[in-house]
């Protein structure tokens, strides 16, 4: 008879390594009441240390999102200086050939 493999959510699997470094459980606990093999616990300890950066990376997003904002707005911005220019430009033209300059 086999056994249906478990898994555990990313909730659960931190909730666990909470526990053993917050309340410092030990993982013998931990794992005889979870009933988990240790190598399984210290499998999740070294994936949770080696993509802990990735925690901080949402902020890094929403610093990328403002900044393309705010380009977003710049663009805008000079289209509209430009057209300005552009009518200026077009007006002082044609004084210069109602004054026969040209």
């Amino acid at each position: 008879m086999t056994q249906q493999r478990r898994r555990f959510s990313a909730q659960e699997k931190g909730a666990i390594l909470r526990r053993h470094f917050l309340e410092k459980v030990p993982v013998s606990d931990l794992c005889d009441q979870n009933h988990l093999n240790p190598t399984l616990f210290y499998r999740w300890q070294k994936e949770f240390f080696e993509n802990g950066a990735a925690a901080f990376e949402h902020d890094h997003g929403s610093e990328v999102r403002r900044l393309q904002e705010h380009n977003e707005a710049l663009t805008t911005k000079l289209a509209h200086k430009d057209e300005v220019i552009a009518e200026i430009m077009e007006s002082h033209v044609a004084l210069k050939k109602t004054l026969g300059r040209v």
